[in-house]
């Protein structure tokens, strides 16, 4: 067995599964402290943008400066797709992280309902309308919205998650290195996209703003006695973030297409003028050739020419 080559193997495995137990427990961490965070304060105070724009936002912030180091601090299905679709993430590792992101959400969906207090006046349903997402009757406003006889519609849902997911997925891909490594400015760009996607989203969606952090907690608020089932509402949250991935994706690459293109052109552009002198100077020296051939040719003629009068003359 060759030891040389089986190290390397080894080291990259653990490697891989120590990035991925990053994106896993961070995504717990993150999401306990959201689902708590909201549901806390809501229920308890009244729902209080300010505060969970910056929770949101410092949480992102605090997880991805810990673990941001080992895994690309990812924390989001989208993001991922988005990692992957610009080659700053392999295939294999970005499905792991997604497993990973959406086991963790699952995880703190299961610890937030289990430490919740419940009693006949402070029914378990209370806690998870403030932290599942929703629109319409699914919707944290649509109890104060029911007196007018409106609702937040799934188009405007659409809207306000797509925005919000491609300000965050923008954020993480300009903070990824080719290398799938954060900057030193991503955990404070994560932060502030993710607090500004809160702020706008959360009346209407309650800011799921990430599919694994809806999917953690709509299958514990599932059958929990809501006006509307989060998991029946589950895709919008899944097929947005995914939408607002590939946006951005499409837009790296062609830029990036983009760039090479200018490139080749102006190297040509260098390169067309040296040829040209490179081919003028072959012509000059073929030239000087050709003179010099000539003048050889007429030097032996004048020599010939000398030598047949000398006999003539003879």
């Amino acid at each position: 067995m060759n030891t040389a080559n089986a190290t390397p193997a080894i080291s990259a495995t653990a490697n891989l599964w120590l990035r991925v137990a990053a994106e896993l427990l961070g995504s717990f961490l993150i999401f306990i402290v959201i689902y708590l965070a909201y549901a806390l304060s809501a229920a308890l105070y009244g729902a209080n943008l300010a505060f969970i724009a910056v929770a949101t936002g410092l949480v992102y912030a605090i997880v991805t400066f810990v673990l941001g180091r080992i895994s690309g601090g990812h924390f989001n299905p989208a993001v991922t797709i988005a990692a992957m679709l610009t080659s700053k993430t392999q295939l294999l590792d970005g499905l792991l992280y997604i497993i990973a992101q959406v086991l963790g959400g699952i995880a703190a969906g299961a610890v937030f309902k289990s430490v919740l207090p419940v009693s006949q006046s402070l029914p378990i349903k209370l806690w998870f309308t403030y932290a599942a997402n929703g629109f319409e009757s699914g919707s944290v406003s649509s109890t104060a919205l029911k007196g007018a006889g409106v609702s937040f519609s799934i188009t405007l849902a659409i809207l306000v998650e797509v925005i919000a997911g491609v300000l965050i997925v923008a954020a993480a891909m300009s903070t990824l290195g080719k290398d799938g490594k954060g900057t030193s400015r991503q955990p404070w760009a994560m932060g502030l996209a993710y607090g500004a996607g809160a702020a706008f989203t959360y009346p209407v969606t309650g800011a799921a703003l990430n599919p694994a952090r809806a999917t953690g907690v709509a299958v514990f608020a599932q059958n929990q006695g809501l006006t509307q089932e989060p998991l029946q509402q589950l895709w919008v949250f899944w097929i947005v973030p995914v939408l607002a991935a590939a946006l951005v994706a499409l837009v790296m690459v062609a830029q990036e297409l983009f760039a090479k293109s200018a490139a080749t052109t102006a190297v040509a552009a260098v390169t067309e003028p040296e040829a040209v002198q490179a081919d003028a100077a072959a012509a000059a020296d073929e030239g000087s050739v050709e003179q010099s051939d000539a003048d050889v040719r007429d030097d032996q003629a004048d020599s010939q020419g000398n030598a047949n009068e000398g006999i003539e003359a003879n």
